[in-house]
């Protein structure tokens, strides 16, 4: 399906991507200006003002800051930022811990309460977590320590008592974007909490140079791509930022370590790079392991300790490959099954009893991409408890059904939360049968009888002057693409010219334009993960995306292949 297009004027732009533009709601280069200066100011962020009053009255009394962050790279980066940005900001006293996924699971619980209690901690802040944790707050309060909740998660129906709480989607909360991830909210309590020590002369009368939180931007904005969060305007104005510094090389040593363990320069580097090279080494450390060896990487300042710590990551991702290219071959054939039974549900719930918790999100997401219906994938915890991790597809908001699940069913769901395109729950093994059913009715109910997997939106043709290394060159640099503002995409029919399988799973082809002359080289990765056998026809139609491919210092423009049918 080819986007629609709007009348509109971008004058000085290419034609193309001024369409491709257009297609995204852009209308005018204000629009495309993503300085700082565009940021929307926090002061509409409802409870930012008390969450700045906490922490200057922690600050002055040199109070012992503890930062509860959570296991995904959202959670690693905003832990991070809020360590770093108060300690340039005079605190001598800051600390962070995060909860073990396979010890005491999600969030602020009682039990990682119990375990903060030991550092003695006077206040805890929380990043990426916390809407949910009522029982942890009152605990935590119980024991003295005054608690700031920063997330960005959706609330259910009773709120923590938390002395204070920062999220944009609390109700009636002002602040016009809705989007920010957890990384984005600490940001932007920091953001203004400067400002209220700037006004209170903090800086000047303790001697401390006014922090630049622009030099924080390389973490914001690979939590901000690796959460999948709608790269809204604002959005897109913090990854940009971050972009450029990482590449101008003004990025964490963790980073750079990152990337240098994935053979990958920061040059040139683009969201892409973020969600699929950097977001998926830090996620593997808490997916497989503890968070804290993320975090570690991020915040250290010595190039060789980041390099020590970025090496043990990417040996960590590498084994998540293995774990979850078995688990998706299994989801793979208990789908294929349900094809040719006839019985493919409108919403698909997967179990195996020797699947890997920390992966389950991953497998969630693919089904999800394979079938275009939003897909549960549970795992076993050991104690006769499943935990599943939910992705979902437009127009169908995740946590909102998961809570009308719960309301008709109120011993269902021991724990769930999330936002609309994903949510994490718990429930028991024995419950299995009942809730894949409630969830399979629960979305036939949302999406109706005329539902129709989502289609593949395409940004048109592209001729054989568009198919070269500038216009490639030129959509890189024409982001930061992303969740909600999707990496151009074109379709065309194509002659096919070469065609051979590379490392068993991708297929390469050299083809050209049925209507061209130029002959290219196409990938598409991942290809016989769901087909068997190379496509025998000569033409085929291709949906794709135009992007640089670089060996041995040459740059080549290059077709990834999205969807190939027969002509």
């Amino acid at each position: 399906m080819r986007r629609t297009v709007r009348d509109a004027h971008l004058a000085g732009l290419h034609p193309t991507l001024a369409r491709i533009y257009q297609g995204r709601q852009i209308n005018s280069a204000q629009q495309l200006d993503y300085s700082l200066n565009r940021l929307l100011p926090p002061a509409s962020l409802t409870g930012v003002d008390a969450a700045t009053e906490l922490l200057e009255q922690a600050l002055d009394a040199d109070a012992h800051v503890l930062f509860i962050g959570d296991f995904d790279a959202d959670g690693a980066t905003a832990c991070a930022v809020g360590v770093l940005g108060l300690r340039r900001m005079g605190a001598n006293n800051v600390g962070y811990l995060v909860p073990n996924r396979f010890e005491y699971g999600y969030g602020l619980s009682p039990e990682i309460v119990g375990v903060a209690a030991s550092q003695q901690p006077d206040v805890l802040i929380t990043v990426d977590n916390g809407i949910a944790s009522i029982d942890g707050v009152s605990v935590a309060q119980e024991l003295g320590m005054s608690v700031l909740i920063t997330d960005h998660h959706l609330p259910g129906a009773q709120l923590p008592t938390a002395d204070v709480i920062v999220n944009p989607n609390l109700p009636g909360d002002a602040f016009p974007s809705k989007a920010l991830a957890g990384v984005g909210v600490i940001f932007y309590v920091l953001m203004a909490l400067r400002a209220r020590l700037r006004a209170l002369g903090w800086f000047s009368h303790r001697g401390i140079k006014e922090p630049n939180l622009a030099e924080l931007l390389d973490l914001v904005a690979v939590g901000t791509v690796a959460d999948l969060v709608p790269l809204d305007y604002n959005n897109r104005v913090l990854v940009a930022q971050g972009l450029a510094r990482i590449n101008a090389g003004r990025c964490r040593p963790g980073i750079k370590a990152i990337l240098d363990t994935a053979k990958r320069t920061h040059l040139g580097l683009t969201a892409r790079d973020l969600g699929f090279v950097v977001g998926p080494r830090l996620n593997a450390a808490g997916r497989l392991e503890d968070m804290s060896r993320g975090i570690a990487c991020l915040l250290a300042d010595d190039v060789d300790q980041a390099r020590e710590i970025a090496n043990k990551l990417d040996k960590l991702n590498q084994e998540r490959r293995e774990i979850e290219s078995a688990m998706q071959q299994q989801a793979h054939e208990i789908v294929n099954q349900l094809h040719l039974n006839g019985v493919l549900p409108m919403g698909i719930c997967l179990y195996n009893d020797t699947w890997h918790q920390g992966i389950v999100g991953l497998v969630a997401s693919r089904v999800r991409e394979r079938t275009g219906r939003p897909a549960v994938v549970f795992a076993p915890d050991g104690n006769g408890v499943l935990k599943g991790s939910a992705r979902s597809i437009d127009g169908l908001h995740i946590r909102d059904l998961l809570d009308g699940i719960a309301t008709q069913h109120p011993d269902l769901l021991q724990k769930f939360g999330g936002h609309a395109m994903a949510a994490g729950l718990t429930l028991e093994r024995n419950t299995l049968d009942m809730f894949r059913h409630a969830f399979e009715q629960a979305v036939a109910d949302v999406l109706g009888k005329e539902f129709m997997p989502e289609a593949l939106l395409s940004d048109g043709s592209l001729n054989d002057d568009d198919l070269g290394i500038e216009f490639a060159e030129l959509l890189r640099v024409s982001g930061p693409w992303g969740q909600q503002f999707p990496e151009p995409t074109f379709d065309d029919q194509f002659e096919v010219i070469e065609q051979r399988t590379v490392g068993y799973r991708h297929l390469k082809l050299r083809v050209r334009r049925s209507e061209g002359k130029k002959i290219l080289n196409a990938i598409a990765f991942g290809y016989f993960d769901n087909h068997s056998a190379l496509p025998a026809t000569a033409s085929l139609h291709l949906a794709y995306r135009l992007d640089v491919n670089e060996y041995q210092g040459r740059r080549a423009p290059q077709l990834i292949i999205e969807n190939i049918e027969s002509c």
